[in-house]
């Protein structure tokens, strides 16, 4: 398994709940797929560094998982057609 990280921005518009939906969806993903969450750090609403669907501010979460390597794909497939998500990066921790 290797070492990962994930930074997704939700719409900063949704209620707490839905975005508390969003990232058990997310942490569900990585375990349901082989992966283990290691940390997740909910860094709240910030300014985006320039507007993203007539949007201005998003709510930042960062999580640290292990996982095998197929899944870092499959999350990305479900992000991307996902209209609560606003952006996201997954970074393999491992590669130098």
């Amino acid at each position: 398994m290797n070492r990962y990280e994930i930074l997704f921005v939700i719409a900063a518009a949704l209620e707490d709940d839905r975005k508390e939906a969003i990232i058990e969806t997310v942490k569900g993903i990585i375990s349901d797929g082989g992966g283990e969450v290691i940390d997740v750090d909910n860094q709240g609403i910030k300014k985006l560094a320039y507007p993203i669907l007539k949007k201005n501010e998003g709510h930042y979460v960062l999580i640290n998982f292990n996982a095998p390597t197929e899944l870092p794909k499959e999350l990305d497939r479900r992000l991307r057609i996902s209209d609560d998500v606003v952006r996201h990066i997954i970074i393999n921790k491992d590669e130098k």
